[in-house]
Parts: C-alpha cells; sequence; structure tokens
C-alpha cells in the first residue's frame, strides 16, 4: 500500500487495494481466501504484536468455546488434532497462528498498528485510513473484522474510583497478580464468568459472586479425544468432515427452539431443569439461580462446574444490587458491605457499538456514528448505504445463538471477494449500497426478529438499550450461504 505523500500518481491499481482491520476468523479467513483467488494487494492492521482477535485477548483462567472444535474452524483447514471436543482459548489461538503461518500471511500484516479513523474520497474511489501514529494508508477497498466482542464493557458504579484494592476485566486478566487467599468479588454471571469462576474458586479466600440475572446453564458435552480417534481422524480425515457435517446438522435445527412459531426450547428447558436439581439441592439457592425469562432469551451457557462452584463453602451468590463500590468492597442495597481485595468484571464486552471507537466517515461527510445512533443495521450484515467499498465480516444482525460463527463468516468472505471481482471486472470506482435495499432488508430483520425468543421480554448484549436486536441473525445459517454465495451488483449503485 502507497502512503499518501508519495509521488505515485493515483492510478487505480489492479486489483484494488484492500486494507484489513483486525486479525482474528474474520481478517485472517478473508486474507486466506483472497490469496487463494490471487488477490494480493492487501494488508491487515493489527493493533497487537500478534494474531488471534478474541482468542488472543481472552487468557483468563478456563477461557474455551462454546462451539465443537470441529465446527469452530475454517471448512478449508480443518485441524486434525484437537485435544478435546470443544477447545479452549490457547489451542483455538495457536490454531489461528498456525493458519496465519501456513498460508504466510504474517508479511501482509502491520502489527501493533490501531486504526483510529477512515475517510472515503468519492472522486478517487479510495478510502484515506488513519492509524494512532498519525499514518495515512489509501486502499480502495476497506474492511471491518473487528468482531462483535473486542471493546470489554465495564459497569458504571459509583464509588469504583475509591476501591483500593485490585480490579480487572476478565478479558484483560492480570496474571501477575495472586488471587490465593484474597477475598474476591465477581461482577457478572455471563459467559466468561461461568467459566473463570470454577477455577478461581479453588484459590481464594472467599468468592462472593454478584448476580444481575440468573443464567440459563447445561451440561457442556465435553471430553478429551481418544489417541485411537485423534489417530483416525489423522488418517481419515473424511471422518472429521463427517463429525463436522453432523455437528452442523444438529445445531441448525436447534434454530426452531428459537422461534416462537416453532417453539422446541422445552427440551433445552428439560435439561437445564435436571442439571439444576442434580447440582444444587438448597430449593432457596435453586430459586435464586433461576432465571426470570424465557430459555434462550439470553444466551444459554454451558458448564460442568460452575453449579459446584457456587456450592463451594468459600463462594456466595448475591442478587441484591450493587448501590455502590467502598474502599473495602461493595454495598449493596441491602445496606451489607461485602468486603474485597479484588474486583473482577465478567461484565462482557460493547457488542452494540460496532466499528467503534473508529471514527468512520463515507459520502457528504456521513458519520458511521450518526447513522447508527438509534443502533447499528446493515445489509446483510456487510455493506451500509452511503459508505461505498466498506465491508464488514460478523457486523450487524449475523451473530448467531445455534451454530457457528466461522460458518457465517466463511460466507461473507465469499461476498466481499465476489464484491472485489465484479469492481475489478466492470471498472468501476466504487459501489454503494442502495438506500432503499438497506430500509427494506432491516424492516424484514426486525420484523422477523419479533418471531423470535430474544424478544420476548429480556435484556441481552444482543439488544440496544432501546431494544432494538441489532445483533442476531433471525434465520438458518443456510439462508445467509444461498444470500451472501454471489455479490447481488444490482442492488448497489455502480460509479465509474
Amino acid at each position: 500500500m502507497k502512503m499518501l505523500g508519495s509521488k505515485a500518481k493515483h492510478k487505480r491499481p489492479h486489483p484494488p487495494r484492500i486494507a484489513i482491520i483486525g486479525t482474528g476468523f474474520g481478517g485472517l479467513g478473508l486474507a486466506i481466501r483472497l490469496k487463494q483467488s490471487g488477490i494480493n494487494d492487501f494488508t491487515l492492521f493489527e493493533k497487537a504484536s500478534d494474531v488471534g482477535g478474541v482468542w488472543r485477548d481472552n487468557t483468563y483462567p478456563g477461557a474455551a468455546c462454546d462451539v465443537p472444535s470441529h465446527l469452530y474452524s475454517f471448512s478449508f483447514e480443518q485441524d486434525l488434532g484437537w485435544e478435546r471436543r470443544y477447545g479452549n482459548a490457547k489451542e483455538i489461538h495457536n490454531y489461528l497462528r498456525h493458519c496465519a503461518d501456513k498460508y504466510d500471511i504474517r508479511p501482509h500484516i502491520q502489527f501493533n498498528t490501531e486504526i483510529t479513523s477512515a475517510d472515503f474520497d468519492a472522486g478517487k474511489g479510495l478510502w484515506r485510513i488513519q492509524n494512532a501514529a498519525g499514518d495515512v494508508i489509501e486502499a480502495e477497498i476497506f474492511v471491518s473484522a473487528v468482531g462483535q466482542l473486542n471493546r470489554p464493557a465495564y459497569p458504571k458504579l459509583k464509588g469504583l474510583e475509591s476501591f483500593k484494592g485490585k480490579t480487572f476485566h476478565s478479558a484483560t486478566w492480570d496474571h501477575d497478580y495472586d488471587l490465593m487467599g484474597k477475598r474476591v468479588a465477581v461482577i457478572g454471571t455471563g459467559a466468561s464468568a461461568i467459566q473463570f469462576v470454577p477455577e478461581i474458586a479453588q484459590q481464594v479466600a472467599h468468592l462472593d459472586v454478584f448476580q444481575r440475572s440468573a443464567p440459563y446453564v447445561i451440561p457442556k458435552p465435553d471430553r478429551a479425544y481418544q489417541v485411537v480417534e485423534k489417530t483416525l481422524f489423522q488418517k481419515l480425515p473424511i471422518l472429521q468432515s463427517l463429525d463436522r457435517a453432523i455437528q452442523y446438522t444438529s445445531n441448525e435445527i436447534r434454530l426452531m427452539g428459537f422461534t416462537t412459531y416453532v417453539n422446541e426450547t422445552s427440551l433445552a428447558e428439560y435439561i437445564f431443569q435436571r442439571h439444576i436439581r442434580e447440582e444444587i439441592k438448597d430449593h432457596k439457592l435453586r430459586h435464586r439461580l433461576t432465571p426470570d425469562y424465557p430459555i434462550g432469551c439470553k444466551r444459554i451457557l454451558i458448564s460442568n462446574g460452575w453449579y459446584k462452584a457456587i456450592m463451594r463453602p468459600n463462594v456466595d451468590i448475591v442478587t441484591d444490587d450493587i448501590v455502590e463500590i467502598t474502599p473495602d468492597g461493595i454495598q449493596t442495597q441491602d445496606g451489607q458491605i461485602h468486603e474485597a481485595d479484588t474486583i473482577i468484571f465478567g461484565t462482557g464486552f460493547a457488542a452494540t457499538q460496532f466499528l467503534a471507537p473508529m471514527q468512520i466517515t463515507g459520502l457528504e461527510g456521513r458519520k458511521l456514528r450518526e447513522i447508527w445512533k438509534d443502533g447499528a443495521e446493515a445489509y446483510l450484515g456487510l455493506t451500509v448505504s452511503g459508505f461505498p467499498n466498506l465491508y464488514m465480516l460478523y457486523g450487524p444482525n449475523t451473530n448467531l445463538g445455534h451454530n457457528s460463527i466461522v460458518y457465517m463468516i466463511e460466507s461473507q468472505v465469499n461476498y466481499i471477494i465476489d464484491a472485489i471481482r465484479t469492481l475489478t471486472k466492470k471498472g468501476l470506482r466504487y459501489t454503494d449500497l442502495r438506500a432503499d435495499v438497506q430500509n427494506s432488508f432491516n424492516k424484514t430483520i426486525q420484523e422477523r426478529m419479533k418471531s423470535t425468543i430474544w424478544s420476548q421480554g429480556c435484556t441481552s448484549w444482543y439488544q440496544t438499550a432501546d431494544g432494538k436486536n441489532t445483533n442476531n441473525w433471525p434465520g438458518f445459517t443456510l439462508e445467509y450461504r444461498k444470500r451472501t454465495r454471489k455479490f447481488d451488483v444490482g442492488n448497489y449503485t455502480q460509479v465509474k
């Protein structure tokens, strides 16, 4: 890529230059497919010093995936050496590093480079992308692969600055801090907390878990693969492909459990009730740990150690609202002060703030942040009207409650590559999504969302403060794959 200020004339390269932000599954998946398509003029920008995205950043004890390993991997690069049915964070990170090395992607990556803004020049048909150091890069195609779970969310708590102890978020775990013998307070009971709480409960003197809303937790069907199984997968890769296909199909069918028209959550409800009754014998405690919303309305969590951890004598579940943080701990609504040496935030991510904190400016000076002030939306989660040649991987309304996001990302990669080919073949300066297409699509998405379990009265990270679901895809992944198979250029204004 050429920096601004070079003496080179502004001449459209062939193929166009491509800037990709992020090196998780999205960024690496696109980069690999670009190379395989014979497109090599691309650069990935990574704010950290290594690839991996969320799986590089989340190193908290017990960090793991809740999608089976054979399914949570690229279709074109099926790792034949997974240790367990469900991979942990370290194993998945190593898988992504392996992909970057095998396909020689690292020479295309600028590490330790955080992108702060991007402005579109309609006259030249290119994006001017600025990094934190003030350097400006030019590219015809701008792809955000930062995902939905890249910015830790912190609750606004009165008095937090007065706390004398240690605080950190699960996504920025402080491994140099020794929890042994400490009084620890964990705020949050989401997907991260149910993984790290069972791990640290064995070390701390006392653990208070502050629960605002009880999660549905069902058993995790995880186990280590036996040596003979791993050998068979390596000798006969078709067996792993078959296992992947079975997992995909069974997960795809689960979508019916998230619709109110064909609600099949009764089985999941039964599994939950059986699990909590087996683990929690105390009726009062079981009541406090039972959600007051329909199963599936928020993310269903899987764990074999959560309820066991809650039952430990040194662990208490606190359901009273937090009033404020004091120098020595946390005061709840009942007036009690829960003393703590350490506060760990298991409060998830700012999932609805897509592309933040980057400042993205499109045609006629339009700011993406302003366009999205009432909630992010995009056509197929990929493109936004008024922002030509801008594409997103894992964008608005492409998250899943039932299957593997990697499958969705590969669908999006196909669409983007076909869009780049179309731009080149037609000799276009840019393509810009028509506003009527975006409006019609998102109106339909939000209407379909009403018939899903996610819209049945609970609040979750899938929604904005006003209740708009900006994160989830309301249909089957097969439908999404079909709709993204080709770049539908007729839905775009084409400018030469």
